[in-house]
């Protein structure tokens, strides 16, 4: 599957004095969500520059920080590049404030509740093009054949990601974006729960029928019942 969209909703230039900061946020985010996946390579330095909009310079030194976070690995030589490295989740420090904790997340599920369910209106009442309508299929497609709970989170992050870029906002795919790689830090802390994998993966699809059928309202409701069941999982899981 042609992953090019879903790379330009994550990838975008970068503005003000923080290039390398962003490149590294941006770049981390990415592979985080399995836009970049395990034993891929990344796109080449100057592909990189020219979708941030900066330096060869500066995204190399974007990928050695990543590279020292264990995010990828670099092999010199004919042959060589930038590989993709599983990324395992990151234990919080002990002194977080749990109740500082507990405001960021009730946080983030209430604006994704607004963006989310907003993204599948609008994308259920586009004429989609053929590209938009098989990259819908093919991230559904990639949910039901994930084998591991890192796989399919991933999977996951990528199909709400998709509704997103169909839309064509470069606003609403940079902040479904954001609520992505923080959901999905969110759901590497807590049990992969087959119950709940069972009714997200009849509610993905749901969502998916409804946007290529043009069901508006049913494509909204069926993402916002979603966006609560996972809300509900997290501030109950969630320490």
């Amino acid at each position: 599957m042609s992953r090019t969209r879903l790379v330009d909703a994550v990838l975008h230039p970068v503005r003000g004095h923080m290039a390398f900061e962003s490149c590294v946020e941006q770049l981390g985010s990415a592979i985080q969500l399995g836009i970049f996946e395990p034993g891929t390579l990344l796109p080449p330095e100057r592909v990189l520059g020219e979708k941030l909009g900066v330096s060869r310079a500066t995204v190399r030194e974007a990928i050695s920080a990543l590279r020292a976070a264990g995010f990828v690995s670099t092999t010199r030589g004919r042959g060589g590049g930038t590989l993709v490295e599983g990324v395992r989740p990151t234990r919080l420090p002990d002194q977080v404030d749990i109740a500082d904790r507990l405001n960021e997340i009730t946080d983030i599920v209430l604006f994704r509740r607004v963006i989310e369910p907003g993204a599948c209106y609008l994308a259920a009442s586009l004429p989609l093009s053929a590209e938009a309508k098989s990259l819908l299929s093919d991230c559904v497609k990639d949910l039901a054949e994930a084998t591991d709970p890192a796989e399919y989170r991933q999977a996951d992050a990528r199909f709400h990601l998709s509704i997103a870029s169909v839309c064509g906002s470069p606003e609403l795919t940079k902040a479904s974006s954001m609520i992505q790689t923080r959901i999905h830090q969110y759901l590497e802390e807590i049990p992969f729960l087959q119950k709940n994998i069972t009714n997200s993966e009849r509610q993905h699809q749901q969502v998916a029928k409804s946007i290529l059928e043009g069901k508006a309202d049913t494509a909204r409701s069926v993402m916002e019942d979603h966006c609560d069941a996972t809300a509900a999982l997290l501030k109950g899981l969630l320490k």
